[in-house]
């Protein structure tokens, strides 16, 4: 073994099969050796969206080879992994049951920890691999299943400010998209479309804008563009209702994370004042742009994991393993899927048509 540890780590809550290693270095720093993710866009693009039966059939049949890849690119052997992480939650439970699986019967082999992790915890602390970032932070985690404002309090504790009441922003993201007539997936290519188009050209609701706190609500906004794309004429009009759509989400965003502002300064007091955007909707260069600028008025500081960490990747999952094990953090074998595994699991689940703000 290495006088510093090496992670590996293993994601497959969806539909991206991803093993990376990483290791701290002298100065306690991580380093990543190797982060590999194969993703299942063609597989799952004549459906429109993820099948999670192909999506799990596709992780069976990839992870060992991905996994392999993994060490080969790492330079060292798997006998000086100190431990395995794999994502046991939140996800689709039989796309999670490959990557727990595979890396539950690689830790018994090797005699080595294993370390269940939470990929909403991976995400939350994404940041740390390029950044040096101290507890708390303000965190709003943006993708495709989860909006959320949490108040990072240290490794294993976290406090929801905030959440969505109906739909993740990276759901609505790619759902304008299919509904644009743009494949699978869809959401990154709204940005691309809305540099071509009038931000301003239509009147897009902002459900709750005024209400709930830092909850967020993106249904009505979604119902809007499907009414709007049955009477879209021309490739103008598909551009302008891109650049309306995105123009609202930057909206929201910003009139939402001001308010989790003064929510996590309430608790947290008025020293550290750092705001972490993370998940795959963090890669909008224009969302970015314009929670920085709102970081610049309010004095905190942004922090964003590099473009390639803010999808799903092992990296991350890796990252929280190094973290839990450098405490002695470990867990038993029979470790179960938990589909709805919330960060704090205090919150009370806000999700659905009829909850009241």
């Amino acid at each position: 073994m290495s006088k510093k540890p090496i992670i590996l780590g293993i994601e497959s809550s969806c539909d991206e099969t991803a093993v990376a290693l990483i290791r701290e270095n002298n100065e306690g720093k991580p380093e990543i050796l190797s982060n590999i993710v194969s993703s299942q866009v063609d597989i799952h693009k004549e459906f429109g969206g993820v099948v999670p039966e192909l999506a799990a059939r596709a992780h069976i049949e990839k992870i060992d080879l991905i996994a392999k890849k993994a060490i080969y690119e790492s330079g060292v052997s798997l006998n000086d992994v100190a431990a395995v992480a794999a994502t046991a939650g939140p996800g689709l439970v039989v796309c999670l049951s490959v990557g727990l699986n595979f890396g539950k019967a690689v830790a018994a082999s090797l005699e080595k920890p294993f370390i269940a992790v939470n990929h909403l915890e991976g995400h939350a602390l994404s940041p740390k691999l390029n950044s040096k970032i101290n507890y708390p932070y303000l965190l709003l985690l943006i993708s495709g299943g989860h909006s959320q404002y949490l108040s990072v309090e240290r490794l294993g504790k976290y406090k929801r400010l905030g959440t969505t009441i109906d739909d993740a922003v990276g759901e609505a993201f790619d759902k304008t998209a299919k509904l644009l007539g743009i494949e699978f997936p869809g959401g990154p290519q709204i940005e691309i479309l809305a540099e071509k188009g009038d931000p301003k050209k239509f009147d897009l609701p902002k459900p709750i804008i005024n209400k709930g706190g830092c909850n967020l609500s993106f249904a009505g906004l979604k119902t809007a563009i499907l009414r709007i794309t049955k009477n879209i004429k021309s490739e103008k009009d598909k551009y302008d209702l891109a650049a309306s759509f995105q123009n609202t989400i930057e909206e929201i965003l910003y009139k939402k994370s001001k308010v989790a502002f003064k929510e996590f300064i309430n608790i947290n007091g008025d020293k550290e004042k750092k705001f972490v955007v993370a998940g795959g909707v963090a890669a909008n260069k224009k969302i970015r742009k314009i929670l920085t600028e709102l970081c610049y008025e309010e004095n905190f500081q942004p922090i964003f994991p590099p473009l390639n960490l803010c999808g799903d990747n092992a990296a991350m999952i890796a990252m929280v393993g190094l973290e839990k094990f450098k405490k002695n953090q470990f867990d038993k074998l029979d470790f179960p899927t938990k589909p709805r595994w919330q960060l704090d699991e205090k919150a009370v689940f806000l999700k659905g048509a009829g909850v009241k703000i």
